[in-house]
């Protein structure tokens, strides 16, 4: 599967955010690129949340995604959180993922709302790479509040979890990008 993008235009208050944009993606990339050239944009684009003012995307299918709030249900528990979008995910099962990026037992246990930031984050990601019925994948910072360690262990997962699936996962975190070994896409100001 490819997402393929053709010709996209999007302006914003008369300043252009993308200018006749055109890629094929046919599995995990990063995208890079300075605060405000768009890479957000074309996020929403993608996963239907914005509409181009002109151009076209096909091949995008059912979609996980990691948006810059985590947006978890605050009285689920981490692990819940990840069955409610696994899709035949089993609790035990989403709560080894959780383990294996630093959750400990009594913090399996507390609802997401009293979790910390750099907890919520880790939960984020993991609910969209085990979303089991997504062909793609989108990530917008998703390594955010975590410490070296922890983006180490969350890129192995991310890479891991992500197999072939097109992703495109946007960071501003060169240390990261080095980390998941994908090709790097650098996207500049239109």
């Amino acid at each position: 599967m490819s997402i393929i993008i053709r010709d996209l235009c999007k302006r914003f208050d008369g300043k252009t955010v993308l200018d006749h944009f055109s890629w094929e993606v046919n599995g995990p990339v990063v995208l890079m690129g300075p605060s405000g050239c768009g890479k957000t944009t074309l996020l929403r684009i993608l996963m239907g949340l914005e509409t181009p003012d002109s151009g076209t995307v096909s091949g995008v299918g059912h979609i996980a995604a990691v948006f810059q709030e985590d947006r978890l249900c605050p009285q689920l528990t981490a692990g819940s959180n990840l069955v409610l979008a696994g899709h035949g995910l089993t609790l035990r099962q989403a709560e080894t993922e959780l383990r294996a990026l630093g959750f400990a037992e009594s913090d399996l246990a507390l609802p997401a709302g009293k979790l910390s930031g750099g907890q919520k984050r880790r939960a984020a990601l993991l609910r969209a790479l085990l979303c089991q019925d997504a062909d793609t994948l989108f990530m917008d910072e998703p390594f955010t509040g975590m410490d070296a360690e922890l983006v180490a262990q969350a890129a192995a997962v991310t890479v891991r979890l992500t197999g072939n699936r097109p992703a495109v996962l946007v960071t501003h975190d060169e240390t990261a990008a080095r980390l998941l070994g994908w090709p790097v896409r650098k996207f500049m100001e239109s």
